[in-house]
């Protein structure tokens, strides 16, 4: 696809004349299926988190379960079920084989000030660096499930085996995390308690952004190494 973009590109500006097209076939990222409705045990779960044991978390990428999950994020999220862009990973929190909740991770955002300050790396490193980031896309404790300080505990425990889990899939680990948080909607509570660190905020212009006018609401940054030396494993040049 890259390559056929490069191609279309020196055409439009004349560099070069490409024969004749043969067909247009569909985009099948423009045209995907909504996920499909699941049905879950609805019933209320309240209790303590000492209670609530054991907790099974599964990766569920090219799994059985991605239907599932997909499922879940469309029906329960604020924001829908959008596919991930890039490398991306799926989570799906049990209990007793109830789903509890969902977190998805996908590739980092390719420029944040104040996250690219507090790592200290240059935009040549950055480049080439990126992929050793990602990005907690979605995060969805189901509605029904009422159990003090879970968030937390999953973000913990989602963050000792990501890296792991990113290798098996991709080949490569991950050293660092990052999310936004609408403040609008929510206060960050529950990374704030799984020690992530609050960065900065974004400056509500997107990442296309061509007139510097916040065209969306702001939101508070928030990154969590996941190694010691990350700053050193991260400006590796």
């Amino acid at each position: 696809m890259v390559c056929r973009g490069l191609l279309l590109r020196l055409e439009r500006e004349g560099y070069i004349v490409l024969p004749p097209r043969k067909s247009t076939p569909q985009n099948p990222f423009l045209h995907r299926k909504a996920p499909e409705p699941v049905e879950v045990d609805e019933s209320l779960i309240e209790t303590s988190l000492q209670e609530l044991s054991p907790i099974i978390l599964r990766q569920v990428r090219r799994t059985h379960f991605e239907r599932l999950f997909n499922g879940l994020i469309a029906q329960y999220h604020y924001l829908g079920y959008t596919h991930p862009v890039g490398e991306h990973l799926k989570y799906v929190a049990f209990f007793h084989d109830r789903p509890i909740a969902c977190l998805a991770w996908s590739s980092a955002a390719w420029h944040i000030g104040c996250r690219d300050r507090f790592i200290g790396w240059a935009p040549e490193v950055r480049k080439k660096n990126l992929h050793l980031l990602a990005y907690n896309s979605r995060f969805l404790i189901l509605p029904w499930v009422q159990v003090p300080h879970l968030a937390s505990h999953l973000l913990a425990k989602c963050a000792k085996v990501l890296s792991l889990d990113w290798q098996r899939l991709y080949h490569h680990p991950i050293y660092w995390l990052e999310t936004f948080i609408d403040t609008e909607r929510f206060k960050g509570t529950c990374y704030r308690a799984a020690n992530w660190i609050l960065l900065g905020k974004t400056t509500g212009r997107g990442k296309n952004d061509q007139t510097q006018i916040p065209n969306r609401s702001i939101k508070d940054v928030y990154g969590y190494p996941l190694s010691r030396d990350f700053r050193a494993r991260l400006c590796y040049g």
